[in-house]
């Protein structure tokens, strides 16, 4: 038994209610005691830079722990590693089996994260009506972000007839559901749908909706598509809105 284990669950809560440092200590604690849960928090916490300094090869290391014990979503994390190159070279073929393994275990963002390999051809065979098959599955879990990000994807697989008829009116409907859900991509292709059906001034609340969710490396590329887009709005209040909900 360690002295994690003779915590009690206030004593537990009252560690947690510290400052971050203080939260990351006590979860290291635990890691280092061999809790799974605690190897997977920290992992994340090395990751964001969350009460410690951000280190992407020790958040590797400890979602290897918490998967060798069996920790699904440290699996996850241990594919998002080499699938993104954080702490690690990307290796897109280990990632996708950490993310199948993960998947057939049940797990939301494992299929999402797989499906999107699948969709792709990266690190496993391409296979667009398997992935829309695991996407659908996702998208009907009601499991907060990862279903809305499933469902913008088969908006997409919809919009652009991959793996099944092209239906436009489908793709709106599917965009629209993942705005609502929070998915920053379902904002901007809400907002790109409520623009080429002449309703621009809904389509400015989403692109602020979605520059206020998204990452940098996706407002990149909203900015420069809304630059050159065919909407003239969109090339000016468009990008202004986009930027406006980033800086918020």
């Amino acid at each position: 038994m360690t002295a994690i284990d003779t915590l009690t669950p206030d004593a537990i809560a009252a560690r947690l209610s510290g400052s971050p440092e203080e939260r990351a200590a006590f979860v290291r604690e635990a890691a280092d005691a061999g809790v799974a849960e605690a190897q997977a928090v920290y992992g994340q916490m090395l990751l964001d830079g969350v009460g410690v300094a951000v280190d992407r090869q020790a958040a590797l290391g400890w979602f290897v722990k918490a998967a060798a014990q069996h920790h699904v979503m440290a699996l996850n994390m241990v594919g998002r590693c080499y699938d993104l190159g954080w702490g690690t070279a990307v290796d897109k073929a280990r990632a996708a089996e950490c993310y199948r393994i993960a998947a057939e275990r049940g797990l939301d963002w494992a299929m999402y994260n797989y499906a999107t390999l699948l969709a792709l051809g990266e690190g496993v065979a391409e296979d667009k009506p398997a992935a829309l098959a695991l996407l659908e599955t996702v998208a009907g879990m009601d499991s907060g972000l990862a279903s809305a990000k499933a469902i913008n994807f088969v908006g997409s697989f919809a919009e652009d007839g991959w793996a099944c008829e092209r239906d436009l009116v489908r793709a709106a409907e599917c965009y629209a559901r993942a705005a609502e859900g929070g998915d920053f991509r379902g904002c901007f292709n809400h907002a790109r749908m409520l623009g080429a059906a002449g309703d621009v001034d809904a389509a400015l609340v989403w692109l602020k909706q979605a520059g206020a969710r998204g990452n940098a490396a996706f407002l990149g590329k909203a900015v420069a598509w809304l630059a050159v887009s065919d909407i003239p709005a969109f090339r000016a209040a468009g990008v202004a809105a986009l930027r406006e909900g980033a800086a918020c």
